[in-house]
């Protein structure tokens, strides 16, 4: 089904598509069809993906630097992204999460994670909504969740719990927006390898047992798996999936409580081990 025009004629934004999970999502979107969007704090990092893809694909690419956590810069990046074509598609994905334990928390700490994850893509879907419905057109909203939004996490609960805000926003607006012709649903990936998040969410000595031993399917997912089934879900193909939540992870979450064995061995973590993991459990977007 993956065929080259898979999404042709589709315009879609990705938020913090510059690198990581965004970054692969966004390069088979372009692979087959799409024209792409990408933001994010990082400009440089958003050129130098747009160039890398220019050449890979030979397609059509826009970057936009922005912060999802200002409301008005969205509203900027929305209006100008508007000039020159509307959106068929968004894809929530930037995102900040660091390991903590929850009580020593700062409001400010908190809010880094919840005004990202959360706020930031409120604003997106809420821009992209009222546009569409204004102009009496239809439009696919996909979110990056986690089954921590459904079961929750332990020492991730900021976002845990922002990413449990977006499901019930993708729920509640897939039956508000559908008869507009709007469709929403959420993807929680598991074991998807991605640089400097990869360190922040499970440092080496946090680790009791190899992590593909925690995935029924024994092996850590590739990114190409990921992306081809964030390409379906934005496809005319899935024109009748809505509201989902769709757990893509070899089968983990259904194996010892969906990820308890990746937490385990921080309830035995001194404060020495604390201090020294600080400084890399940051929120980045």
């Amino acid at each position: 089904m993956y065929r080259d025009d898979l999404l042709a004629g589709k315009k879609i934004l990705i938020t913090g598509g510059g690198s990581g999970l965004g970054k692969s999502i966004g390069r088979r979107y372009m692979e087959l069809g799409a024209e792409l969007v990408i933001c994010g704090r990082r400009t440089e990092v958003l050129e130098e993906t747009a160039e890398e893809f220019r050449g890979e694909t030979g397609g059509t690419i826009h970057t936009y630097g922005c912060d999802v956590r200002d409301a008005g810069a969205v509203d900027a990046m929305f209006d100008a992204i508007w000039a020159e074509g509307p959106l068929d598609g968004l894809v929530n994905n930037a995102a900040g999460n660091f390991i903590a334990r929850t009580e020593k928390l700062s409001p400010r700490a908190f809010d880094a994670v919840v005004d990202i994850v959360l706020r930031g893509s409120a604003y997106c879907m809420l821009n992209a909504g009222r546009r569409w419905i204004e102009a009496g057109r239809g439009g696919t909203i996909l979110s990056v969740s986690t089954v921590g939004a459904v079961q929750g996490r332990a020492f991730t609960v900021p976002s845990a719990a922002a990413k449990a805000g977006v499901l019930a926003m993708t729920r509640s607006l897939a039956v508000e927006w559908g008869p507009h012709g709007i469709r929403l649903n959420a993807v929680a990936p598991g074991y998807f390898p991605t640089p400097g998040a990869w360190e922040r969410l499970f440092p080496k000595d946090a680790v009791s047992a190899p992590q593909e031993m925690q995935v029924p399917l024994r092996r850590l997912g590739e990114h190409i798996e990921l992306a081809n089934l964030f390409a379906y879900l934005m496809s005319d193909e899935a024109g009748y999936v809505n509201g989902e939540f769709i757990s893509i992870d070899g089968g983990r979450s259904l194996q010892e409580g969906g990820g308890g064995d990746a937490v385990k061995p921080l309830f035995d973590w001194d404060e020495a081990q604390w201090d020294a993991f600080r400084n890399v459990g940051r929120a980045k977007k």
